[in-house]
């Protein structure tokens, strides 16, 4: 190890090495509490990082452990709700249902066995085996002061076997994970069915529920990235600008580090709470980021029963039996619950997809869902090789060769001066001609508007066949993704890969991809013009990569503010303050933007309640993407009601209508009131976040998700990065620790962490502390 690693300010002299007996690392903190891990070797790095994040995230981390235990009833009832962060589940027992059964079923014990590359390599293995001892050893050695689990009997030792198994979960959530209540109630129709039998689903209400479903623009997750290529910046390297919109609450948070064994990795940046990798980061030649991808992660195949037996389905024509899988949960001052679930070659039968996507298990049909993640234990290995990544190419090898991204895309930039995108996740392989060939007469619906597949079962022919090139059968290989090499930027906002770069493009694609020509979300649109203006404005460094993530510009404000503030007084004959307010907006949302909240609250009532289709005079043009629709639709039946509706809710709430932004949109820490800017994915805000009404509160008292970890990230031909952070929410949800609200007062400030990567800066940190840490 770099003798810097084991002493400098604030090491009291003592010896720092490393112990020879057990596990051990060095974590050297500096400002805003960020560990800087440094290791022998892949077990002993993940022992340093289970460490660090139980340290600041000892509760969040716990709970998600129960989680995959399968053991929330037991211990927080079974009615109650889970956090969100592991599964769609809506009862503790329905998710204890599902991880039990996959405990029970060996699921990832079988993954662990299976070697790479369709498996993950023993690198990863030990980071796992690691994190699990480092997590352990910091209970043992540590009180627990935050108050959501001190003394909590729940909070207990774990194995590398519980951390892989929360990594299967996050591989799962746009799979399985999503449709785990319907997994977990799936049950065969009685006999006679009780009530009458329940009819087929409705094409057209399906489609659009799955359309509605799987749409990014209703999301709990998102986000924005863009790279830029040399041609465009001030030196001829690249930049990023990675913008991800994750929940600020619960087991689905970054955790910030940075991860070296001297001579093998060096890299910093974001993990997922329980995750033993960097996610998303940066090292001395490249960065990346990730967007939650368009590509839908899963299909359905409608059986065919065995008349008068529901749990046998026919396959060209020869009956095959479901295979039960008994379930038993463990109530905390209750019974036991015992179901079954419903497993057949495809993947477990479900009865419902999301609460307003019906699938009745009927005497003549069923449907099963196939996650081609449920195989797939690959993400970390992808992530270790971005981390070892010395350009673009080497990302898009990494992603040849490990295939590990469930559910989303990867923009990437690098010190050569080249930019990246790539849809390169793992899609189960519907192609086109199989969707038209094997559609149901309920998959020809739903297919075109959402991407969800429905095969018919019933055909073997249907099957979903494998591409040479990719690493597990059923499910594209890297040749059939969409890339975009070495454009002036690359810029994603959640919509498909189609306008990644409006001049250039991306078509050619499955529908399962996504979409092309079709109309994109004012975030997308709002992206593209901002990152298109950078890029032709030229000589670009960190800085306007900065001045972009706090822009706070509004692009639904420029396209419909002028229009409603002409039509208000008509609307609003008698309110003409409410008038002069909107006209008088700046169209931003920085805390101090008098009449953003007004429009806001107007925007929401007006698209909630208004058809999109009556929305905007100017259709949609694909010939026109970016600038289309426009030209608000004032005369559109519900436009006056919904301006009259948010002024009325606003005095109600005794919130002037001229009141500055930040005064009603805010967080609370520590008793501390903190304004927030920023606005929503209905507004088209590049910092996005979702706040929580509450009138009686004062306004947006809470952000659900949005901003989280963001990196601006250059380089200057020196040997360190250029690589302004910022973690929005801070890195530990212990009220109590220094670090719980310190980079959330940045966020609201506008403010960076200026990032310490090289060995010289970590050690001129003021707030240097440094720990060894031993099993």
């Amino acid at each position: 190890m770099p003798a810097s690693a084991a002493a400098g300010p604030g090491s009291g002299g003592r010896d720092h090495r490393p112990s020879d007996r057990g596990l051990s690392a060095v974590v050297r903190y500096t400002e805003y509490g960020i560990p800087h891990i440094v290791a022998k070797d892949y077990a002993n790095l993940g022992f340093g990082t289970g460490w660090a994040q139980a340290a600041d995230q000892v509760c969040t981390l716990a709970d998600g452990f129960v989680t995959v235990a399968g053991e929330r009833s037991r211990h927080f009832g079974p009615d109650a709700a889970p956090d969100g962060s592991l599964s769609s589940a809506t009862t503790n027992l329905s998710s204890d249902l599902y991880f039990r059964g996959v405990r029970d079923a060996g699921t990832v014990e079988r993954l662990l066995r299976t070697p790479a590359p369709a498996g993950p390599s023993r690198d990863v293995r030990e980071l796992m085996r690691g994190w699990a001892a480092g997590y352990n050893a910091w209970l043992r050695k540590n009180r627990i002061t935050d108050p959501a689990c001190a003394r909590a009997g729940w909070v207990r030792p774990v194995t590398a076997l519980d951390v892989a198994r929360r990594g299967f979960a996050v591989s799962v959530l746009g799979g399985q994970g999503r449709a785990v209540d319907g997994i977990t109630a799936a049950r065969p129709p009685a006999d006679p069915p009780a009530g009458g039998s329940p009819g087929a689903p409705d094409p057209g209400r399906t489609a659009e529920a799955a359309r509605k479903l799987f749409d990014a623009s209703d999301a709990a997750m998102g986000s924005n990235a863009v790279a830029f290529s040399g041609a465009v910046t001030a030196d001829g390297r690249g930049l990023l600008l990675g913008n991800p919109h994750y929940p600020w609450q619960g087991g689905r948070r970054f955790w910030q580090s940075q991860q070296t064994i001297p001579g093998e990795l060096n890299v910093s940046g974001a993990s997922l709470l329980g995750t033993t990798v960097v996610n998303i980061g940066f090292n001395d030649k490249v960065a990346w980021s990730h967007t939650v991808a368009t590509g839908v992660p899963l299909n359905l195949h409608q059986l065919t029963l065995v008349p008068g037996d529901p749990t046998s389905y026919l396959v060209d024509g020869k009956p095959e039996r479901m295979t039960p899988r008994t379930v038993t949960v463990a109530v905390g001052g209750g019974a036991p619950v015992t179901r079954t679930q419903w497993w057949t070659r495809y993947g477990p039968v479900v009865d419902r997809l999301g609460a307003q996507l019906p699938l009745p298990w009927t005497a003549a049909t069923a449907y099963a869902l196939n996650d081609p993640n449920a195989a797939n234990l690959r993400a970390s290995d992808t992530a270790l090789g971005f981390g070892k990544a010395r350009s673009t190419r080497d990302v898009a090898d990494v992603l040849r060769r490990t295939q590990g991204l469930p559910w989303v895309n990867t923009v990437a930039a690098d010190s050569g001066g080249r930019s990246f995108f790539a849809q390169a996740q793992l899609l189960p392989r519907i192609t086109d001609e199989l969707a038209q060939r094997c559609s149901t007469p309920l998959g020809r619906a739903v297919y075109p508007a959402s991407g969800v597949a429905v095969l018919d079962g019933a055909r073997s022919d249907c099957a979903l066949g494998s591409d040479p090139d990719a690493v597990q059968p059923g499910v594209f290989g890297p040749a059939r993704m969409p890339v975009l090499r070495d454009a002036p930027y690359a810029e994603n906002s959640n919509d498909s890969a189609w306008l990644t770069n409006a001049d250039r493009p991306l078509t050619g694609y499955e529908r399962i991809f996504g979409t092309v020509a079709t109309q994109r979300s004012p975030r997308t649109r709002g992206g593209i013009e901002d990152v298109a203006a950078m890029a032709e404005r030229g000589r670009l460094t960190v800085s306007d990569l900065q001045r972009q993530q706090f822009a706070n510009r509004v692009p639904v404000g420029d396209l419909a503010a002028a229009d409603v503030a002409r039509a208000c007084p008509a609307a609003l004959p008698d309110d003409p303050e409410a008038c002069r307010v909107l006209a008088a907006w700046d169209r931003t949302v920085d805390t101090g933007s008098r009449g953003a909240l007004l429009f806001d609250r107007f925007w929401r009532k007006f698209t909630g309640t208004v058809p999109a289709a009556q929305q905007w005079l100017v259709p949609f043009s694909a010939a026109d993407p970016v600038r289309t629709p426009r030209a608000v639709n004032t005369a559109a039946p519900g436009f006056a009601k919904a301006l009259a509706d948010a002024v009325a809710e606003l005095r109600a709430a005794r919130i002037p209508l001229n009141a500055p932004l930040g005064a009603h949109q805010f967080v609370v820490r520590n008793g501390q009131r903190i304004p927030l800017s920023g606005g929503t994915e209905s507004l088209g805000v590049w910092n996005k976040i979702e706040p929580v009404w509450n009138a009686a509160g004062g306004g947006y008292t809470e952000v659900a998700h949005g901003t989280s970890h963001v990196q601006a990230v250059g380089w200057d031909g020196s040997r360190c990065p250029v690589a302004r952070t910022l973690l929005s929410y801070s890195q530990s949800s212990n009220p109590a620790s220094p670090h719980h609200a310190d980079q959330t007062r940045l966020y609201a400030g506008e403010r960076w962490v200026t990032s310490r990567f090289c060995e010289k800066d970590i050690l001129r940190s003021p707030a240097l502390r440094v720990v060894v840490v031993r099993d």
